[in-house]
């Protein structure tokens, strides 16, 4: 695979994403028209989708969006851990399982978990936009839910740290009568002043 070298993360929109044209035209996003700028996640899912498409130009041999396959997208997010972040701890490593090491290692920079997840839900979302059918997309793909999966499970082991949701705090339910309505005595007015004896 020929990939150009790009000094910048293609996950933080470095890189002009030029290029020469290319018969995939379909990985152009399309702007609603509005003069507002896009909100930051409609940006970044703008430059996710422009990177993807320069990534399926340069594959030996160039692929369209229509030969897309889970594991392009696989192989794509293999190919970005180039231009990680995150220290990943090997198992043999002494600081394997430490969050925070004492000192430095030769482990290799990976892109962390999270990071690819919601670059999968970007794309994800971005592909449908651009005319992919939801049965179609190869980023809804099994094996990439897997291999999200496969990620955070071994960055959890081997940095130290949980990706467990954090619980949330059940909301205090008012407790209601059979009439559905909630705690009807606490809102009635005070009751008036007694009737007035007639003379």
């Amino acid at each position: 695979m020929d990939l150009s070298a790009n000094p910048d993360s293609p996950l933080s929109g470095g890189g002009n994403g030029g290029g020469s044209s290319s018969s995939i035209t379909s990985l152009s996003v399309v702007s609603g028209g509005t003069s507002q700028s896009p909100s930051r996640y409609e940006a970044q899912k703008r430059r996710d989708w422009n990177t993807f498409g320069q990534y399926l130009r340069n594959h030996r041999p160039p692929l369209s969006l229509a030969q897309c396959s889970g594991a392009h997208v696989l192989e794509f997010l293999r190919y970005l851990d180039q231009f990680g972040k995150t220290k990943v701890h090997a198992a043999a490593c002494p600081f394997f399982g430490h969050p925070s090491p004492p000192a430095p290692c030769p482990c290799p920079l990976r892109q962390a978990w999270g990071s690819l997840d919601a670059l999968v839900g970007r794309l994800r979302a971005a592909y449908e936009e651009n005319g992919g059918s939801p049965e179609s997309n190869p980023f809804a793909a099994r094996a990439v839910r897997l291999y999200l999966r496969e990620v955070r499970e071994h960055q959890a082991r081997a940095r130290g740290v949980s990706y467990e949701k954090k619980k949330r705090k059940k909301p205090q339910q008012l407790t209601g009568d059979s009439s559905g309505s909630f705690c009807s005595n606490q809102h009635q007015p005070p009751p008036g002043p007694p009737p007035a004896a007639g003379c």
